[in-house]
């Protein structure tokens, strides 16, 4: 049995610019983290060479082509794995469809489990790349590459995305002090929508492909992204809030549903009771509202929004990671 742990992740700037259709003709960036919030991939062997797959709903099929999940269809291909084998998923807080990367973090910890299945250590680059072509090439979802790379990184990252398709991934150099303080001026909250991104990001791609007007929005947005990087590296914080904030009025611009009016309503409260600035994580239309502000003005945030939910977290250093091995003898249906 193997078990690894993948973290989910929170962008502060840059969002959008790692779709393809931007950084295809210019470079993309964003700052980004991974939190103590994860999502866990069990593989065991199964006695019987049939496989079964259990996340929201469970599957037992004869064959890998049967599997309706796609992205461990195509893990599955990808690694020449044909059957007798188990696949199980559990995450710490509600993860689909709101915007902390989960797709592209399930993808990376099964990778990353199935190489060790298979008796193999994969290293984050090969994690990241090859989640990003499982998810883009093969399952054809219209999504970039940011996620795929924090949840194989880990860390607190700058990460690059270049016209050739090669992506850079660079830790944003600051003290720890820095760090702690940041952690402790972000708040957390779950709205409690879920949507799909899917819908949203085709929409952008679109937008962006056929109006500079868009693409200006992205370029000012990467531009936001380095900022915050450089701000992060001289150990300030004073401009983070405004940041965030310019950034989430210039992401409103790039689609249509990436807000909505009680998205708007609840950051409209939230700024009036002291949040310097914030931004609903992901592609938009729900999931989870992130706002930066002195720690003091958070039980005042918290109470201008009773509806939301706040959820603690911290960074965390580490991508995804194997948290348990058992060793068996015998794996049916592994292809070497």
């Amino acid at each position: 049995m193997i078990i690894t742990r993948t973290p989910l992740r929170i962008s502060f700037a840059g969002g959008g610019s790692d779709l393809p259709v931007f950084y295809e003709h210019e470079r993309g960036a964003v700052v980004s983290t991974a939190i103590d919030k994860y999502i866990y991939i069990t593989v065991n062997p199964k006695f019987d060479h049939k496989i079964r797959a259990s996340y929201s709903i469970t599957e037992i099929v004869d064959t890998v082509n049967e599997l309706e999940h796609e992205l461990i269809r195509e893990a599955l291909y990808l690694l020449k794995i044909r059957e007798g084998i188990e696949i199980t998923s559990i995450s710490d807080i509600p993860s689909q469809g709101t915007g902390l990367g989960s797709s592209s973090s399930y993808t990376v910890g099964l990778l990353n489990a199935l190489y060790a299945y298979k008796g193999h250590m994969a290293g984050a680059e090969r994690l990241a790349n090859e989640a990003c072509h499982i998810e883009i090439d093969r399952c054809r979802k219209p999504i970039g590459k940011q996620d795929q790379y924090i949840a194989a990184y880990g860390g607190l990252q700058y990460i690059r995305f270049n016209p050739d398709g090669s992506v850079y991934t660079d830790p944003v150099i600051c003290s720890s002090a820095t760090r702690k303080k940041l952690e402790t001026r972000l708040l957390l909250l779950y709205t409690g929508l879920t949507r799909s991104a899917n819908g949203l990001l085709s929409e952008q791609t679109q937008q962006t492909r056929s109006s500079e007007e868009k693409r200006a929005s992205l370029r000012y947005m990467v531009g936001l992204a380095d900022q915050l990087c450089e701000a992060l590296g001289r150990d300030e914080l004073d401009a983070f809030g405004e940041i965030l904030h310019a950034g989430w009025m210039e992401k409103r611009k790039l689609a249509r549903n990436i807000s909505n009016d009680k998205i708007d309503d609840w950051y409209n409260r939230a700024r009036a009771t002291g949040a310097i600035g914030g931004k609903l994580l992901g592609a938009g239309g729900g999931g989870f509202l992130l706002f930066y502000a002195d720690p003091a003005h958070h039980i005042d945030i918290c109470r201008a929004l009773p509806e939301l939910r706040p959820i603690p977290i911290h960074f965390c250093p580490q991508g995804s990671k194997i948290i348990y091995v058992e060793e068996n003898d015998y794996i049916p249906g592994q292809t070497q």
